[in-house]
């Protein structure tokens, strides 16, 4: 559907409210939202409480969190026609949150933008309108200790779980919408099911059928949700760190010459604006930074190829993903991107032992492995790496079999006879650009010291 008419039929989208519920097993925020003259959505999110102590939920510090939250929720609703006018009901935004929201909905549908075609300038995109009362909060003064760790079931959040294994006793980990994958790889780490926290979230089905009549559709910023859920169990649970698992490779564009990242919500950029707006508006003392951020995703690879009690577990694929259990399909530049950057440290037997298959023979794969080493127009709208450590991997694997005199796979034989090949070493990197606390960042020196 055309965007500028959905804008002119659809002006005004409207956060009305949330609702916080504790019940014997679960806590339960579920939002209301608005499309005027089109659609209601209560999209929910659900905190199994197990076996742990939550501080009051109706605390003022506990709302404040969730109406913030909402604000990202949101944008999987407001998407679906771009309204012009986001009406805020239960809150309100002074300035400096207005611009700072209008930042995160512009950059982090940044790949929406793209793929619907869509140009619009950052001021353009929404006007926040607030009519509810701003909900105001001290900060909060109670000790914390110990650290949550966000599992995906992929290499970097393994590896993460790795460097930090020797603070296991006061940490928990946090799985969103979790697959049984992140679940074992939790407990391959040691993490026992009352340090697992597991977070359910609800998408409403009046969005899917919008989605199915032809609405607007498409990537939004799902790791900024795991940055404002995971900071509020922090606060309830009284932890004093997040330790993501992004890394430096994040930060490059999916599209040359223009700020389109598949993962804005990955980067730098976001994590210091999160850092900015958690103390200055939600206030609980949580430190929340990326364990990895200092290095690359070939320095990750190399450090998780160590790590072979995940190798069998782990999984990537967004397409396999989608079935029962989560596999490796094989075919989408995920995998062959996993399969590039891992082949330095394990191809061959070892690396398809994991996938199953030698991804470098497919033949089909070819126009992908292009746009990976960044021969094309685009790199795939997907969390990979950079073209530099592409270039470098496969480099890498070429010398490594030629001085095995072994025949070179259709994919690698392709990149030597038609591009050049890589003379940099990325595998002492190392980015001082990052929030890493000195006691964490000790941890890291001294693996990549140990493996380089």
């Amino acid at each position: 559907m055309d965007f500028g008419k959905l804008r002119e039929e659809y002006p005004n989208f409207i956060y009305n409210d949330y609702k916080i519920t504790d019940l014997n097993d679960k806590l339960v925020i579920e939002y209301n939202f608005e499309i005027e003259n089109l659609a209601k959505f209560n999209p929910r999110i659900e905190i199994l409480k197990k076996e742990f102590n939550f501080k009051n939920i109706n605390s003022k510090m506990v709302k404040n969190i969730v109406f913030n939250i909402g604000m990202i929720e949101s944008i999987s609703y407001f998407k679906a026609t771009c309204s012009p006018h986001f009406c805020i009901k239960c809150g309100k935004l002074d300035s400096f949150q207005e611009n700072w929201f209008k930042k995160l909905f512009y950059l982090g549908l940044g790949e929406f933008r793209y793929i619907n075609n869509i140009e619009v300038k950052k001021e353009g995109l929404v006007e926040f309108i607030s009519m509810g009362e701003k909900i105001e909060v001290e900060e909060n003064q109670s000790a914390s200790s110990g650290i949550i760790i966000p599992v995906g079931g992929g290499k970097d959040s393994n590896v993460t779980l790795d460097l930090l294994k020797d603070y296991k006793k006061d940490s928990l980990v946090f799985l969103i919408g979790s697959k049984n994958v992140s679940l074992d790889c939790a407990k391959e780490a040691g993490y026992t099911d009352n340090q697992i926290i597991e977070i359910k979230r609800i998408i409403d089905k009046n969005l899917l059928d919008l989605n199915k009549k032809g609405f607007l559709n498409g990537h939004t910023p799902f790791s900024a949700i795991v940055a404002f859920i995971s900071y509020l169990v922090s606060y309830l649970l009284d932890k004093k760190y997040i330790a993501l698992s992004n890394e430096d490779s994040a930060n490059e564009s999916n599209v040359e010459g223009d700020n389109i990242n598949h993962q804005y919500s990955k980067t730098i950029e976001f994590e210091n604006d999160f850092r900015e707006y958690a103390n200055k508006y939600l206030k609980a003392k949580v430190e929340y930074f990326s364990m990895l951020r200092p290095i690359s995703e070939l320095q990750i690879a190399m450090l998780f190829s160590k790590i072979e009690k995940y190798h069998k577990i782990f999984k990537s694929c967004n397409v396999g993903s989608k079935s029962e259990p989560w596999v490796w399909c094989c075919d989408c530049p995920k995998c062959l991107f996993v399969f590039i950057i891992l082949s330095p440290f394990l191809y061959k037997q070892r690396i398809i032992d994991i996938f199953g298959e030698d991804l470098f023979e497919k033949e089909n794969l070819l126009k992908t492995f292009i746009e990976l080493c960044g021969y094309s127009e685009n790199k795939p709208f997907e969390c990979v790496g950079t073209y530099d450590e592409i270039r470098f991997a496969v480099t890498k694997t070429i010398q490594n079999l030629e001085l095995q005199k072994e025949e070179l796979p259709y994919l690698l034989k392709y990149y030597k006879d038609n591009f050049e090949l890589s003379n940099e070493n990325l595998l002492k990197f190392y980015n001082e650009n990052n929030n890493v606390p000195e006691e964490f960042e000790k941890i890291l020196k001294n693996k990549l010291r140990e493996n380089c």
